[in-house]
């Protein structure tokens, strides 16, 4: 079997600025995916400057249930909004999972989809999504696999040995969601180059020991201004993950090893 590498970026749109350096991390570097944020105003714009600038990077949806605001109305999402409409904090999110209306779900989810399809004028190549809400429960990761499925395309394959705790029951029952829905997904999902780990070590040490079949290596570059570093604890770390995303030795080594990079599309 070859070895297949997704480089896949989150958060595109999160900001112009980070939009702008995962462009420049597909075209001076190794990044060949990223996921848009449809909640957030100006990613429609960012999403035709992708279109024009970087036609070859995949784009999928990152579906939001945890920052900024919903595309639909509060009075059709109310059991994951705040009173000001805005969607509930992670945090709050996960101690009320019992209690969400998974129809609310999946209509805000639906909507962000069609929202990018508006933007760029086809299906994305994947679904995943911020925080990885999605797998915070099966019902949720049904919810995005019943997604997948209409609008076929890929996921992303959350289920790594890293797993964190809130995971863990979707953990478990994800083998049975997904023999049901039988989604096109990686064999692979690598967190490891993020915050601390995102070092050029860290990265080189993925590529060197990265098993045949398909992988996705999860990344977050971007620039960043004063009122998003304000907003945001991952902030800087976006620029240090954009200068070794860049730096020519990372491509060299995925050269020297044979590995096919390519997008979502292509599983």
């Amino acid at each position: 079997m070859s070895k297949r590498l997704i480089i896949n970026s989150d958060d595109y749109g999160r900001s112009p600025d980070i939009s702008r350096g995962i462009r420049e991390s597909h075209l001076r570097g190794v990044v060949t995916s990223t996921t848009c944020m449809m909640n957030i105003p100006t990613t429609a714009v960012d999403i035709g400057v992708a279109m024009r600038e970087t036609p070859n990077l995949g784009l999928g949806v990152h579906l939001v249930l945890t920052a900024e605001k919903p595309i639909l109305p509060r009075d059709q999402l109310k059991t994951i909004t705040n009173e000001d409409g805005s969607f509930l904090k992670l945090a709050i999110l996960l101690s009320k999972l019992d209690q969400i209306d998974m129809s609310e779900v999946k209509a805000e989810w639906r909507a962000q989809i069609e929202a990018f399809i508006n933007a760029a004028g086809r299906k994305p190549t994947h679904l995943d999504s911020h925080h990885h809400s999605s797998f915070f429960s099966p019902a949720l990761f049904r919810g995005m696999l019943e997604l997948a499925k209409e609008y076929d395309c890929s996921i992303r394959f959350p289920f790594t040995n890293n797993i964190s705790s809130e995971l863990k029951q979707t953990f478990i029952e994800g083998p049975s969601l997904i023999k049901e829905f039988n989604p096109r997904h990686p064999d692979v999902f690598i967190v490891d180059f993020y915050d601390e780990q995102a070092t050029q070590e860290i990265l080189l040490g993925i590529i060197n020991n990265l098993k045949d079949g398909s992988t996705e290596i999860m990344c977050h570059p971007g620039y960043v201004d004063d009122a998003f570093a304000k907003e945001s604890s991952y902030n800087s770390q976006r620029e240090t993950e954009l200068k070794i995303l860049t730096d020519p030795a990372i491509k060299q080594a995925i050269q020297a090893r044979s590995i096919e990079l390519i997008t979502f599309a292509n599983l």
